[in-house]
């Protein structure tokens, strides 16, 4: 009883009371439970609201199996973006690993938390940014919670993030962490970089590829893609201002048309010197890491150590940038690449490139 009256006593402060207790443990459970809420910190609070307003909109994504009833080929996660159904997932799960576009008339399966569960249809996929979307079959019956898109170039490391998924179809998996890093690359099953990956330190359980990784006021700012097995909870999404480009292709053609210059290349922010010297408006550029035999840029006698400053005028401070500006219009026509080679104290130069489509995967 004394060690009771200690603990209401530390307690009282917080203005927690206790009735009919008897030992120390059953008092311990008694404080358990919906009286918890008040005491819950900020970290927490966030976390759950967060989870609440955004787990009705995750679905499980399931792939059928070859022949009649050939089963599950895989299984994944997603999340509606719009209230009509559109699905965006990763291209992996919808492909269940393999290389092989589905056939057309693959019929998907979403379902939610809620015990509903849908048949959803094949709308595009973009193996280059681990990228698809579905639309589930369901919007004559009326419109479906969907999750906010926010802007990952916003996102700042040591941010909070959740990743949810929901990989059996009854109950969602929740982890949270931090942004640990930005602007990392990650290779593609077709062997592309995908840029400005996120990097989290939040879990990823088996099946939660394809669902959302939300900021602290549930936005989804990116898409839970891999993790690196045996390390230490890295695990990385792509950035949702990829996904905003992506999107609209994957729902006019069904992919992603491309310009390829063949150079491997990264963000790098520029040094003030720099910018001053030549009179620069931009802070960062693509720095070239590598150039392929035979590419357009290799032609145009790209090196390693450039700096891609624009093309046809527009800035391109960024990877992800070059690869908006690389779009089907600029497919087998000349452009205008502003560049400041490698060494080089006169200043950028102008080259012309004619950029290739690449082949769809």
């Amino acid at each position: 009883m004394a060690q009771l009256a200690r603990i209401a006593e530390l307690d009282k402060p917080n203005g927690v009371r206790f009735s009919s207790c008897k030992p120390a443990r059953q008092c311990h459970l008694h404080r358990m439970g919906s009286r918890d809420l008040p005491l819950l910190d900020a970290y927490s609070r966030t976390v759950s609201d967060v989870v609440e307003r955004v787990a009705p909109s995750v679905a499980s994504v399931r792939v059928p199996g070859p022949g009649a009833g050939g089963g599950m080929a895989g299984a994944g996660s997603g999340f509606l973006f719009t209230p009509d159904g559109y699905l965006l997932t990763n291209s992996h799960v919808v492909r269940a690993g393999g290389r092989a576009r589905p056939p057309l008339a693959s019929a998907f399966h979403a379902s939610f938390g809620d015990d509903r569960e849908f048949g959803a249809r094949w709308v595009g996929d973009d193996p280059d940014t681990d990228l698809a979307v579905l639309q589930v079959d369901d919007s004559a019956r009326g419109a479906q919670q969907s999750v906010a898109l926010g802007r990952s170039a916003e996102v700042r490391r040591g941010e909070i993030a959740i990743a949810i998924g929901n990989p059996l179809g009854f109950e969602h998996t929740v982890t949270a962490g931090i942004v640990s890093a930005l602007g990392r690359s990650m290779r593609a099953s077709t062997g592309r970089l995908i840029p400005d990956v996120i990097q989290t330190d939040a879990p990823l359980n088996p099946g939660n590829s394809g669902g959302p990784l939300l900021n602290s006021r549930g936005e989804a700012i990116g898409v839970n893609t891999a993790i690196i097995p045996g390390a230490q909870a890295l695990c990385f999404a792509v950035a949702i201002d990829i996904a905003t480009w992506v999107i609209p292709q994957l729902l006019r053609h069904g992919r992603v048309r491309r310009g390829y210059l063949g150079v491997g290349g990264s963000t790098l922010a520029l040094d003030r010197r720099i910018v001053l010297a030549h009179g620069l408006t931009q802070s960062s550029a693509v720095r070239v890491l590598s150039v392929e035999p035979g590419s357009p840029a290799e032609l145009a006698r790209l090196r390693p150590g450039d700096l891609i400053l624009g093309i046809d005028g527009l800035e391109t401070p960024s990877v992800d940038a070059l690869h908006q500006a690389l779009s089907h219009e600029r497919v087998g026509r000349d452009v205008l690449l502003k560049v400041l080679q490698s060494g080089s104290s006169t200043g950028p130069l102008y080259v012309t490139v004619r950029p290739t489509e690449t082949r769809p995967a």
